[in-house]
């Protein structure tokens, strides 16, 4: 059924992002009378409102009119997630590593940290993929390693703030994703005869994502190219850790049926 629905998503696509440029708004500027409170708050407004360009600009304006002070800095954190919500995450991610360089100390540096997370969690999700999802573990696996850095580096540091939570549920999800992913490329690697590759992708699973849904199937893989390969010692290693944990699994049968190439 997709595929017939997917001419007409792509045309709607483009039809939107030519309607984007045509309609594209003039560049705000705020009167030389203007104070910092009044600037702020039109930058506040846009932002509320949606309107993530004329947001951007107010706050660059204060920004340079006014570079000291918490609107300064209130303005350069909140322009980060202008330019996130503006799907420009390079320029986000550059404008919340400027805000905690200059700003360490500030109160609300743990927020920073969680909206890093963030850009990096959806920073790889294609403007089609948004109309066209497809499995989570196929996508290049950087932004994710990066999300998980940064949300584990809020739960570490900052574990009772208000964003430790859904960061902590965030660390699950990517683990599990990051671990699926090379469950993948190591399946891969099996049906290209690269066995090697293939049980070292498997143990990088076992050792850097355990407790992960991932864990019995790079179990097999890792015993059946073992097996394959002829290192018998190191197959039956990782067989005997299936059967105690995963007692029942399909995959010791898969193990038995592994013939050496």
């Amino acid at each position: 059924m997709k595929k017939y629905y997917l001419p007409l998503i792509l045309s709607l696509i483009m039809l939107s992002l030519s309607g984007c440029a045509f309609f594209e708004k003039e560049e705000v500027t705020a009167d030389e009378s203007w104070s910092v409170e009044r600037i702020y708050a039109e930058a506040k407004a846009a932002l509320d409102l949606g309107d993530y360009v004329t947001a951007i600009s107010y706050y660059e304006q204060l920004e340079a009119r006014f570079p000291f002070g918490e609107y300064a800095q209130q303005a350069l954190l909140e322009s980060a997630y202008a330019h996130y919500k503006n799907d420009e995450p390079e320029t986000a991610i550059a404008t919340l590593d400027r805000f905690m360089r200059v700003y360490p100390l500030n109160p609300n540096i743990d927020y920073a940290i969680y909206l890093r997370g963030l850009v990096n969690f959806h920073r790889d999700i294609g403007l089609i993929e948004k109309y066209v999802p497809r499995d989570e573990s196929q996508r290049d696996p950087g932004s994710a390693e990066d999300a998980l850095r940064d949300f584990t580096r809020l739960v570490k540091r900052f574990p009772k703030s208000r964003y430790a939570d859904d960061s902590a549920q965030r660390i699950v999800y990517l683990r599990n994703r990051l671990a699926q992913h090379e469950v993948n490329v190591a399946n891969y690697y099996m049906r290209r005869s690269a066995y090697l590759a293939a049980a070292n992708r498997a143990k990088y699973v076992i050792e850097n994502y355990a407790r992960t849904p991932a864990m019995p199937d790079a179990l097999v893989l890792m015993a059946k190219a073992y097996k394959v390969m002829g290192m018998n010692d190191l197959s039956q290693d990782a067989l005997r850790v299936l059967e105690l944990n995963y007692p029942g699994h399909t995959g010791v049968a898969e193990v038995h049926k592994t013939e050496l190439k």
